[in-house]
């Protein structure tokens, strides 16, 4: 049972709960810790004789998946913990006993789950305990990417943008960056399957990437058109990877849907493309929360393999986001 302070019991007497105060009780009751510090603990320094002894691993965790939420830089989190008191509470620090670990504690630990591809695994466990609770099926997906924008300026000793980004154009607009492929829960949102490439790699491309083999429904919009079709599918199917009678729903080009005579073709057509889209709307849940609540509209390193990392990280927190209220519900605590 962790103990408060003097200070940490004369901050939560006070009558007003911020929202940052109640997401992160949320957090607190929903993160599998213990799971996830399993991950961690096999790779992590042990004490020695010599130096410091080594930061607790649920402490590290803690303080890596605050700086995700609130998308801050290593610098910036140290300065935002030492400031809040509801970042402290968190993070179980109390100042009059410890300091708050620095900017460079925190970076050897994001470089340690890198070095030994712990976010992948991190962000399986979170599916795995999502999936025991009966919120994580698997009949069926719906698939989709979204461009991450990286920063085009040149303003460095080679002169040179980051070689792993790529622009591509949508709309009229020019984009420099990366993309992440998703591939989600039909009937949840949640997202189990994650692929990232250069901003102008085709999305249709990847969509083998995405499927987990067990789905017998697939969702995708109208840049997904001819995915049953591709090489890459058709060599998974007969492999075993992908089920041979998979149900693809693939929204229609808008052009075609256009040149449709009016009549009741037409209007089957677009009855049709309108269920379809609203199934497939959900996938836009997990982007909304990665982009407009977690603040990840940029890439926040250098190269494409960082990010991914750091990807695994962010949609593993976005599927708990996004269950937190049957996972509170199913604790017997109800959600506001």
């Amino acid at each position: 049972m962790h103990q408060l302070s003097f200070s940490s019991a004369e901050h939560a007497m006070k009558k007003r709960v911020t929202r940052r105060e109640k997401f992160l009780g949320e957090m607190e009751r929903v993160v599998p810790w213990a799971r996830l510090v399993a991950v961690i603990e096999p790779v992590y320094p042990r004490s020695g004789r010599v130096g410091r002894p080594p930061i607790g691993v649920e402490r590290m965790l803690r303080m890596y998946f605050l700086q995700q939420w609130y998308s801050l830089s290593d610098e910036g989190l140290e300065d935002a913990i030492t400031d809040s008191q509801a970042l402290r509470q968190f993070v179980r620090i109390d100042l009059s006993r410890e300091a708050v670990p620095d900017a460079t504690t925190l970076l050897k630990f994001r470089r340690l789950l890198q070095t030994h591809d712990l976010t992948p695994a991190l962000f399986a466990q979170i599916n795995a305990h999502l999936r025991e609770r009966g919120l994580l099926m698997r009949e069926g997906t719906m698939i989709d990417a979204t461009l991450i924008a990286a920063p085009s300026s040149t303003k460095n000793a080679k002169g040179e943008r980051d070689p792993d980004m790529h622009q591509t154009k949508k709309g009229n607009q020019w984009h420099f960056g990366m993309k992440a492929h998703i591939g989600a829960d039909a009937d949840s949102g949640l997202v189990h399957s994650l692929h990232t490439t250069p901003a102008h790699a085709s999305d249709v491309a990847h969509t083998a990437d995405l499927l987990h083999g067990e789905q017998t429904q697939v969702f995708a919009d109208a840049g997904y058109t001819g995915a049953p079709q591709r090489a890459e599918v058709v060599q998974a199917q007969a492999e075993g990877g992908i089920r041979p009678d998979v149900d693809w729903q693939i929204a229609q080009r808008r052009s075609t849907v256009n040149k449709l005579l009016q009549g009741p073709h037409k209007t089957l057509v677009l009855a049709m493309e309108r269920a379809k889209a609203r199934v497939r709307a959900r996938v836009e849940h997990a982007f909304h929360v990665l982009k407009n609540l977690f603040g990840h509209r940029k890439v926040r390193y250098k190269g494409l393999a960082k990010n991914t990392a750091q990807l695994y990280s962010l949609f593993g927190l976005v599927n708990l986001a996004l269950a937190k209220r049957k996972l509170l519900n199913s604790q017997g605590t109800p959600a506001s």
